[in-house]
């Protein structure tokens, strides 16, 4: 089986959410046939099209041989270990885990979409995916580093 690098979008508002999203990129690390391979800073980021405190948020970069599906099957399963809920569209959320990029694939189906259709509207996935790979190309957009300036009305800050 083939391995595919992967960009995880990790971001909690609830609970303790800095302890949250360290113990996801650790538990990134331990999905069967998947390894992490590097991960960026935690930022802070107000919510956006959202409510509720700020969010604590992260990038990582996974090498993996699971299939897309099963990979988002994985990560909906760690969000429910966290508590995740669904009440209302953008709520406030113990763990949200989100498939960036999947290599260079397009994937358009009911459960998921690759690339992630909001990534280049939004600095807490923008600022860390640009710290993991500055010269970052989002499939079929071109550099991930031309869409900066989209975000830049968006208050964002390292957090370790």
């Amino acid at each position: 089986m083939s391995k595919t690098i992967a960009y995880i979008g990790i971001g909690a508002n609830l609970g303790d959410a800095r302890e949250t999203v360290t113990q996801a990129i650790d538990l990134l690390d331990r999905l069967p046939q998947t390894s992490l391979i590097k991960r960026s800073s935690l930022f802070r980021t107000a919510p956006v099209d959202a409510e509720g405190d700020d969010y604590v948020n992260a990038v990582a970069q996974i090498l993996t041989e699971l299939l897309p599906h099963d990979l988002l099957l994985a990560l909906l399963d760690l969000e429910q270990q966290f508590g995740r809920m669904r009440p209302y569209v953008n709520a406030p959320r113990t763990l949200d885990l989100d498939i960036l990029l999947f290599g260079d694939q397009h994937i358009d189906s009911p459960s998921l979409t690759v690339p992630h259709p909001r990534m280049t509207m939004r600095a807490f996935v923008l600022i860390p995916l640009l710290q993991l790979d500055p010269l970052l190309h989002i499939p079929g957009q071109g550099p991930a580093h031309q869409f900066v300036p989209r975000v830049s009305d968006q208050a964002i800050s390292v957090i370790s």
